[in-house]
């Protein structure tokens, strides 16, 4: 009898157990300005590969000298394939083909990634339709990230399909088995970018705090990524050449998205899916969409979480040193509040009718977000959501 109660009450307490591991493929994450030069060859060799195609955008291949570096390195190693610049905004599936060819026809065993979410994901439903194509195991990444979006530690993908909708590819084989988090490669990034894929990382913290299955330690992570994006976003947008604020940024968008291997994986935010659901469809960034929805949905929680993910949430206000408001409730809320004045200072402001957004969308919109959670009431709630992002007036 004592037994089972005890089985009962740790099963009504998930933060006391669960399961961590580290992502399969990941061999190592170099960071440091100035890393690009020694750790590129050291992942090269690490993995054994022979010859690597450069994925990226137009804007850093055009605009930049960043992929000129990274390809001086591979053909100081005898290493470079070929670049290939066609990965617009959301990864359209057009480009993700044409890589494939690029993979193909340049003898390629390894894809070295340069820039945002868009060319990492690329880059891992490239390697996922080469594997699903000739079979055996799938060939690896290298990413090394320009933006704060985190998407180099996931082993999912998204893009945009032939339909204009975001789909997604998943392996555990698909997280990139390198990283490199080289700050003097920021330095060129658009500040919007740099600063909204910065709100992205506080998207992926806070959220983290409130989804299933996220372990304990994990979750502590996100709350050093939640105290230091607050501090470094600031002081990035006041002194933007200052490379260790941006190296900083880095980490913190490392620990916001911490490496996760998972018996189960757990469902996006709210955030994080109302982002999906607008960003491809109406042409929203994605950290664009993360500085409409984050704030609002952390309100919301406030509403409808559980206890244990209303507390998760409120402890940030201790890391932010904020006082309580002396309850969890108002804890959340004021969470909320000082993510809206966040984006305000960072100006970053933005709704969703400059975007072109139409409200009779927003029926689907919440539908789609909520998945199998969309009961009445909390489909109402999301509704209203999108009504507040909606009107420039209001923000």
């Amino acid at each position: 009898m004592v037994e089972q109660s005890l089985m009962s009450a740790l099963e009504n307490t998930p933060a006391l157990q669960g399961f961590y591991g580290w992502t399969d493929t990941l061999k190592g994450v170099y960071y440091g300005p100035g890393s690009v030069v020694t750790a590129l060859p050291k992942l090269l060799n690490t993995l054994g590969v022979k010859k690597a195609l450069v994925v990226t955008g137009k804007s850093l291949q055009s605009k930049t000298d960043i992929v000129r570096k990274v390809e001086a390195i591979l053909k100081q190693h005898d290493a470079y394939g070929a670049t290939f610049f066609e990965i617009g905004e959301h990864s359209p599936i057009a480009g993700i083909r044409n890589g494939i060819k690029a993979f193909q026809e340049n003898n390629c065993d390894v894809i070295v990634s340069v820039g945002g979410g868009s060319p990492i994901d690329a880059s891992k439903a490239i390697l996922y339709n080469i594997q699903q194509e000739v079979g055996g195991s799938t060939p690896r990444q290298i990413a090394i990230p320009t933006t704060l979006s985190a998407a180099e530690y996931t082993i999912g993908a998204g893009f945009t399909n032939d339909e204009g909708q975001k789909v997604g590819v998943g392996s555990l084989e698909l997280a990139p088995a390198g990283v490199i988090l080289d700050g003097e490669l920021t330095l060129a990034t658009p500040e919007r970018l740099w600063l909204s894929t910065g709100m992205r990382a506080l998207d992926h913290a806070v959220e983290n705090l409130y989804r299933p299955l996220v372990s304990q330690p994990v979750k502590f992570l996100c709350y050093g990524a939640i105290k230091d994006l607050f501090k470094y976003l600031p002081e990035s947008k006041a002194n933007p050449t200052d490379v260790g604020v941006r190296q900083k940024l880095q980490l913190a968008s490392w620990m916001s998205l911490w490496p996760m291997k998972q018996e189960k994986y757990s469902a996006l935010g709210l955030s994080h899916s109302l982002g999906h659901k607008l960003g491809a469809k109406y042409g929203i960034p994605h950290g664009i969409t993360s500085c409409l929805t984050l704030s609002p949905t952390v309100a919301l929680q406030a509403e409808i979480a559980s206890n244990e993910d209303q507390e998760c949430l409120a402890e940030a206000l201790f890391f932010l040193r904020e006082p309580s408001t002396g309850s969890v409730e108002g804890d959340v809320r004021r969470l909320s509040t000082l993510i809206n004045e966040l984006v305000v200072s960072l100006g970053l402001q933005s709704s969703l009718v400059q975007y072109k957004v139409p409200k009779e969308d927003f029926n689907f919109i919440a539908s789609a977000a909520l998945g199998g959670q969309a009961d009445s009431v909390r489909l109402e709630k999301v509704i209203q959501l999108l009504e507040g992002i909606y009107n420039p007036n209001k923000l």
